[in-house]
């Protein structure tokens, strides 16, 4: 009898375990892969399920689930997506217009977002870039209109060209650890109001904050050496410019009524520099 209730618990207990997992993760099913060469991961090129809240499995196969292939989720209509530490790569316009995915849990393994990667996905509200991520591509998160809040991990050495561009941000921390800005990286995030650019960074790119309509404020780190062309154009509400280097190079239309503030920088070298609203001239105030 002991040993019938024994099985019996046992049977519960794995029964539960089976339970949790399968409402961890969808079905193996759900998914069409390909084993990588050698047999050493397994990629998902393509996503066939019906759930809208996808949790992707660590393992199909018994293989562990290394990679998200290009446009695996390309238009489907999912609202949550969690992607495992198994997985290293997010591969070329995975969910690109994915209009509706509101939540996104990169896994601690993931090195590289790849180019498009969340292009367009415009309900997209908030995402955490881990610390494991070294490249984000090109246009990995263009057009995230309401995309409001971004933690960049510190992997990350290079913003890339309009890897924000036309999102929602209102606030940026960008980390020690970035060298460059690159061009039109944050080019239209209309509802930012104010940036800070660490000490790390050498170079900000071409129109890389361009149209940023709310923009007020911006504090230049020491670091810089180079403002491209266009970086802070049309941010028509900027009033408040702090350098905290003498020798920066400055596009001529690097800012609003740019030749002016180039000007008075050259003369006068690090410190803030204001201009009135709607003004042209920028004047130094310490």
């Amino acid at each position: 009898m002991r040993n019938k209730k024994m099985v019996l618990w046992v049977a519960l207990i794995v029964m539960a375990v089976i339970s949790v997992y399968a409402q961890q993760y969808n079905d193996e099913n759900d998914f069409e892969v390909k084993v990588i060469e050698g047999g050493k991961g397994v990629e998902i090129s393509k996503y066939i399920g019906t759930r809208k809240e996808v949790s992707i499995p660590p393992n199909i196969q018994n293989i562990p689930v290394t990679s998200i292939g290009g446009r695996a989720f390309f238009y489907y209509k999912i609202t949550s997506v969690t992607i495992p530490d198994s997985v290293t790569s997010i591969g070329h316009s995975v969910f690109a217009a994915c209009y509706y995915l509101t939540s996104v849990t990169i896994g601690n393994g993931v090195t590289s977002i790849e180019d498009e990667a969340f292009y367009y996905c415009t309900s997209l509200t908030s995402v955490t870039i881990p610390d494991s991520v070294t490249k984000i591509g090109y246009r990995a998160f263009y057009g995230c209109e309401r995309l409001a809040s971004i933690t960049i991990g510190k992997g990350v050495t290079s913003i890339g060209h309009s890897v924000f561009a036309v999102c929602g941000l209102t606030s940026i921390t960008i980390p020690n650890n970035v060298t460059s800005i690159e061009n039109e990286a944050f080019y239209r995030c209309e509802r930012l109001t104010s940036v800070t650019i660490p000490n790390s960074v050498t170079s900000i790119g071409i129109a890389a904050f361009q149209a940023c309509e709310r923009l007020t404020s911006v504090i230049i780190g020491n670091g810089v050496t180079s403002i491209g062309e266009g970086s802070f154009a049309r941010c028509d509400n900027l009033t408040r410019v702090t350098f905290q280097r003498a020798d920066s190079t400055i596009g001529y239309t690097s800012f609003p009524s740019g030749n002016n503030l180039r000007t008075a920088y050259s003369s006068g070298k690090a410190g803030t520099y204001t201009r009135a609203a709607n003004g042209t001239t920028w004047t130094k105030q310490n």
